[in-house]
């Protein structure tokens, strides 16, 4: 009590309040330093000498009379008034601030209130929607000693937090302090994640008692400097080691790399320079890992007790390494030049080694970047000057332009490799993009990137002030991130020279997820700068895509990472010491590639949205019509508006695309639901939304492209790199004529489907299913020697079987031969699951290859067993799919193999078919038939591991185009490409969509095509029809119409599958082939129906030009010529009849609508003349016959003139190439009268070929 008493007397309190005051800090420090032992001492310290008075050893020199004193004394020289006391300041304790201040918040003693107000309104201006940290009025003493890792603590003998200094110093350690301006950022705060929060140092802490001096400043003793020497004879000694030999080297700090933890063994390397030299110091004593703090770039250092060691790692060069007994000297000024080196030390250390395993130990948070920032200007030739006491970062610079970048060396991929420039730079944090992927944003147009050296202690906060050195400057990186990039890697240094003021984000931003499992992916691996952003934006677009539908969280990270090595060759380890003290510098951010076609991630919900809103937004109806659309008459412009298509490709350099850059889609393969409109085919689905797929694969036969048919596919998480994204658009309408066009109104219905095309040759699996991975090894196996596959087929079969589940499943394998198509159909009341109405469903036909199996677990894909092919001869089974089980229609596909399993269940009657029962003595040829239920599943297997004892296909025969159409069965099966497609309307129906029929033309190598006729009224709409693609066509009717033409006809148990996908941006239909005239008019049993005439016209048999109503046809001069029709728009209709003569024989030849005009050889300006010439008449024929020009009776028309003129003149009468369709309903004969002089003569002549004119080449 007599210490305290001195205490109050010291001070004098002037009231009662100050009094309990004074009391309340004796007390604190009576409670909570007298037992804080400050020591040990920096080493060469004198001990510290007996403390006096009560509490005996406080703070190893100080009483705590002593030291309450000088508290008080260093709270006094704070604070901004002197006459009275901070009353309303509080001692605080380490373990009450660390459990009890649980938000952010800042201290400063010498504050004022206006100052107070002054810096929270810089605060709020420097970082726009960020709050000032809070003000709160207290204090605290402790003592800062070393921390694992390298860090500082402060400390007070029962609790310690984490501390982070500006500029610290070593000869703070060990010693009582008082913190009077500081800012506390608890756990779980912004850019603190480290329990018990940190304590940042805005001002240096007042040391509250005397210390010793280190080495070097301890002259007063009388103990003179070691001997210290420059970097240049620095380096020669390191060149030649001498065993046990010391030394202390002066000068300027040149890098600071950041701590390493390699073999569980923290270090960090340094460099000292001069003019011309440098020399690496390795720091790894634990006790001297907080130096990485106290020294920065341009700084003047004399670092004592140092040792010649072997970097194993680093191709075995030296490198100076510290010892037990090395000091730091900061802000170090040599005194005079020192003359010689002691040797004659024994060493007590092997020398070090370091391996390059490096194991990162810290983690991040999330990441994902938050928008795109617009291209800035920066300035890049910074230079870094020093003055004798201290360094300045100077930043004076030249406009660089991105022209003046050195060049680059093209990629074959189209990627330029550009060099990075080196430089210093001085910025404010605006942003924090990603902490667990080290990405920031400094001055609002400057991106950084942290990720290439090992997290840091303390997260940065937007509002910090750093320094970057040795830092890595990018242009045009990434297009997902700033043009402008600031990269750091194991050399580059980091220093925080100004603390942030706000509290935390602006506001919240999205952030990678995996707590930094990239940047500890990127420490191992050697591994681009533009390919490391390139998987953190995919990371944290794929949180919101597949978290937590699809994926958990942790896995995003690593799927982004595995897509990004895909997509990009590997570079091998990352070569850490040279990166750090190689000379010249070499690292993986030395070069890095710039393209702008780098793939770009999308949602499926984005495309469907961009594509909905550009299907009609940009469709020009004049550009769905014909070139010669506006001679289109009302009913062709309809029905050529009815349907069109729109391609896009996902690579704007293979098509037209709906991004700049290459897109990619990542989701999850599945068979369609429900909901889904589209029941043929496949959907992709994440979290955003599905869309449905049209794929195709490539056959483990042939090599040749089929229909999807593996089941091992579906559940796989995969990523589509080449897709086509069409839009199929449905129009109804009624449009006059071409100039009404422009008009909505006469649009009455419209909608449109939107599905994706291709192949799965282009989709890369990221977590295949089990089943996939039980089909990838059984591929594995069956490319590996003959001994080792036969060995492998020996093993027994529940050693061959792939299980997950112990659900007991009875399974049987078959054979699909042929399948029907999905439709509508009356379901009676056969099953219990559904009810009895109409409803969608098919049907398949297959052979049974064995018995029903038994399972104690569901084999999925597995190989073929013994026991599953037990039986000698094949049963059929119809299976019939209604419903759910209608999903499984895209997979099953004639000639494979499928095991169908039926879970929950050990009868074998389950997977038997049902026969058909007769009367007696009637033989029924009838297949029993198999209901298949919703929960029943179908596994592909592999076609190789059949047994030969299970008999070949019964597939029906596929046909070609020419096939089918000089075949003459009834039931076909063809195969062709399609050429053209047409919607036919239906307007009996009253619903509405009446696009119920389409008509496409099939062609195949040879030329020839084939027209098919589809209805669609009872079944869902087929994807995939679209110019371009290959069909296969199953169970179709072949027909021979009236006039002679072959074509097919859509049956109800017809089947429509997707084989190949072709280009349907351009489809050119292979050349027909080349005709002669006489042997096509006389080879009478040729079904050849479209081919190429090369040859002469020898006379013109008609013309006739008319303008008719666009409405009803009729002949329309001034108004249409028909009473019943008040139609005002007309069209220009033109046909003509020539005669070709290719030198075997003659044709007919009759060309019409938009062909007229080349064939008379007009141009277009001439050609519209003639037709305003022709309105006010409505119409003109012209009969050339020939040479000998006959006309009607108005001979006199000098248009009739005219055309006659032209006819015969050699501008029409010359070579041309046509393409011609023959017109079989011709007959081969005609009867003739001629008449000479007064007899009358009968007889018989062979008609001409007719021919119609598709396609004129003059």
């Amino acid at each position: 009590m007599e210490s305290l008493q001195d205490f109050l007397d010291r001070f004098g309190p002037s009231s009662q309040a100050e009094t309990e005051w004074l009391r309340n800090i004796f007390t604190f420090i009576t409670e909570h330093l007298s037992a804080l032992k400050c020591g040990p001492a920096p080493p060469g310290s004198p001990a510290p000498p007996a403390a006096s008075g009560s509490g005996t050893g406080v703070c190893c020199c100080c009483s705590v009379l002593g030291l309450s004193v000088r508290v008080m004394q260093r709270i006094q020289e704070q604070m901004c008034v002197s006459h009275t006391l901070p009353v309303s300041y509080r001692l605080l304790s380490v373990s009450e601030l660390v459990s009890q201040q649980h938000l952010a918040c800042v201290s400063n003693l010498s504050w004022s209130t206006n100052q107070q107000r002054a810096w929270e309104k810089e605060a709020e201006l420097s970082l726009p929607g960020g709050g000032a940290l809070p003000r709160v009025k207290l204090l605290l003493i402790g003592c800062l000693r070393e921390g694992r890792g390298g860090d500082l603590r402060l400390t007070d003998g029962r609790d310690s937090v984490r501390c982070e200094c500006l500029s610290p110093s070593p000869l703070w350690l060990h010693r009582p302090v008082f913190l009077p301006h500081w800012n506390y950022i608890p756990q779980n705060a912004s850019g603190q994640d480290e329990a018990g929060g940190c304590l940042e140092l805005i001002g240096s802490p007042v040391l509250l008692c005397p210390g010793p001096e280190q080495g070097l400043a301890a002259a007063a003793e009388g103990a003179g400097p070691p001997p210290a020497v420059g970097v240049r004879e620095a380096a020669r000694l390191l060149g030649n080691r001498v065993r046990g030999q010391r030394l202390s080297v002066f000068g300027q700090v040149g890098s600071v790399c950041p701590l390493l933890v390699v073999m569980e063994t923290t270090f960090f390397c340094f460099t000292l320079t001069d003019q011309s030299e440098s020399v690496p110091v390795l720091v790894k004593d634990s006790r001297r890992l907080f130096w990485s703090q106290c020294v920065c770039v341009g700084q003047s250092v004399c670092v004592t007790e140092l040792r010649v060691c072997v970097l194993r790692g680093w191709r075995g060069n030296n490198i100076l390494s510290v010892t037990d007994r090395s000091e730091i000297h900061t802000n170090y000024t040599p005194t005079h030049t020192p003359t010689e080196i002691h040797t004659n030390y024994t060493p007590t250390h092997t020398p070090t080694e370091i391996h390059t395993n490096y194991t990162p130990t810290h983690t991040h948070t999330n990441y994902t970047p938050t928008h795109t920032h617009t291209p800035a200007e920066i300035h890049t030739n910074y230079t870094l000057t020093h003055t004798q006491d201290t360094s300045t970062l100077v930043t004076s610079w030249t406009e660089d332009s991105e022209g003046a970048e050195p060049e680059g060396d093209l990629l074959q991929s189209g990627a330029m490799m550009k060099q990075s420039k080196i430089i210093s730079y001085q910025g404010t944090v605006t942003e924090v993009v990603s902490e667990g992927a080290g990405l920031y944003v400094i001055d609002r147009k400057v991106g950084l990137c942290l990720a290439y050296q090992p997290p840091g202690r303390r997260k940065l906060r937007p509002g910090d002030r750093v320094e970057l050195h040795h830092v890595h400057f990018l242009s045009l990186a990434s297009p997902d991130f700033p043009p402008r990039m600031l990269c750091t890697c194991l050399r580059s240094s980091l220093r925080v020279t100004a603390f942030s003021r706000v509290g935390g984000s602006p506001g919240p931003s999205p952030r990678c997820p995996g707590d930094g499992v990239l940047p500890r992916l990127l420490l191992q691996r050697n591994v681009g700068v533009s390919e490391y952003l390139w998987a953190c934006h995919l990371s944290s677009q794929l949180t919101h895509s597949l978290v937590p539908t699809l994926l958990k969280d942790q896995c995003v990270c690593v799927l982004s990472w595995r897509l990004m090595e895909t997509l990009w060759r590997r570079r091998g380890q990352r070569d850490i010491y040279s990166e750090m003290l190689e000379e010249p510098h070499t690292c993986p951010l030395s070069q890095y590639s710039v393209d702008s076609a780098v793939l770009q991630y999308t949602t499926i919900s984005d495309v469907l949205q961009c594509l909905q809103a550009d299907c009609w937004s940009s469709l020009s109806l004049a550009s769905l019509l014909s070139p010669g659309g506006s001679s289109l008459t009302r009913s062709q412009i309809n029905s050529a508006l009815s349907w069109s298509c729109r391609t896009l490709s996902s690579d704007p350099r293979t098509g037209d695309s709906l991004r700049r850059r290459p897109l990619l889609l990542v989701g999850l393969l599945e068979l369609p639901s429900l909901t889904s409109e589209l029941k043929h085919c496949l959907q992709l689905r994440d979290a955003t939304g599905a869309v449905g797929c049209v794929a195709t694969e490539t056959s483990p036969d042939g090599g040749r492209q089929r229909s999807s048919f593996n089941t091992a596919w579906i559940g796989c998480l995969v990523c589509v790199l080449q897709f086509t994204m069409v839009t199929e658009r449905f129009l109804q309408s009624d449009f006059p004529s071409y100039q009404h066009l422009d008009q909505d109104k006469f649009i009455t219905h419209k909608h449109s489907r939107i599905y994706l095309q291709f192949s799965l040759d282009h989709v890369h699996i990221l977590s295949p299913s089990v089943a996939m991975v039980t089909h990838l090894r059984q591929k594995q196996e069956a490319e590996e020697e003959e001994e080792t596959a036969a060995r492998k087929r020996r093993r027994k079969d529940s050693a061959s079987s792939v299980t997950v589940t112990t659900r007991p499943c009875i399974s049987v394998v078959i054979r699909v031969e042929q399948k029907e198509g999905v439709a509508w159909r009356n379901m009676g009341v056969g099953t219990k699951e559904e009810e009895a109405g109409l409803r969608l469903s098919f049907s398949v036909r297959a052979a049974v290859i064995g018995p029903v199996v038994s399972w104690g677990r569901d084999p999925k894909n597995g190989p073929v067993t013994q026991r599953e092919t037990t039986t000698g001869t094949e049963d059929k089974v119809v299976l019939v799919f209604s419903g759910v089980s209608t999903r499984w229609f895209p997979v099953l596909q004639p000639g494979c193999l499928y095991r169908l399993t039926a879970t929950d269940t050990q009868d074998p009657s389950v997977l038997i078919g049902s026969g058909v029962s007769g009367r007696r003595g009637v033989e029924l040829h009838t297949d029993s038939t198999l209901q298949v239920r919703s929960d029943w599943k179908f596994h592909t297997l592999p076609r190789p591991l059949l047994p030969p004892t299970c008999g070949q296909d019964v597939l029906s025969p596929v046909l070609s185009v020419s096939e089918v159409l000089d075949c003459s069965s009834e039931l076909v099966c063809l195969q062709g490409d399609v050429l053209d497609r047409i919607s036919l309307r239906d307007t009996s129906t009253g619903s509405g969509d009446t696009h119920t029929g389409v008509r496409l033309t099939l062609c195949d190598k040879t030329g020839r095509s084939l027209q098919v006729y589809l209805d669609l009224s009872h079944t869902p709409y087929p994807p995939g029809l679209l110019p371009g693609n290959t069909l296969l066509l199953s169970s179709f009717q072949r027909r021979v119409s009236r006039t002679g033409s072959v074509y097919c006809s859509h049956l109800p148990v017809s089947c429509i599958t997707v084989t190949s996908l072709g280009d349907n941006s351009c489809v050119k239909p292979p050349p027909s082939p080349m005709m002669h005239l006489g042997q096509w008019a006389l080879n009478r049993e040729h079904r050849c129906i479209v081919g190429q005439v090369k040859g002469h016209v020898v006379c013109f048999l008609f013309l006739e030009l008319q303008w008719s109503c666009s409405l009803c046809g009729s002949l329309y001069t001034e108004c249409c010529s028909s009473s019943q029709c008040r139609s005002t728009s007309s069209v220009f209709e033109s046909k003509a009849k020539v005669v070709v003569d290719d030198g075997t024989g003659e044709a007919h030849v009759w060309v019409s609508g938009a062909l007229v005009r080349p064939l008379l050889g007009l141009a277009d300006s001439q050609w519209e003349g003639l037709q305003r010439v022709i309105r006010v008449k409505g119409h003109i024929r012209a009969y050339p016959r020939g040479r000998s020009l006959v006309c009607g009776s108005d001979s006199e028309d000098p248009v009739l003139h005219f055309l006659l003129c032209l006819c015969s003149s050699h501008v029409v009468c010359r070579p041309l190439s046509l393409t011609c369709r023959k017109q079989t309903n011709q007959t081969s004969e005609e009867v003739r009268r001629f008449s000479r002089g007064d007899r009358d003569f009968v007889t018989r002549l062979t008609r001409p070929l007719q021919l119609t004119c598709l396609l004129l080449n003059t």
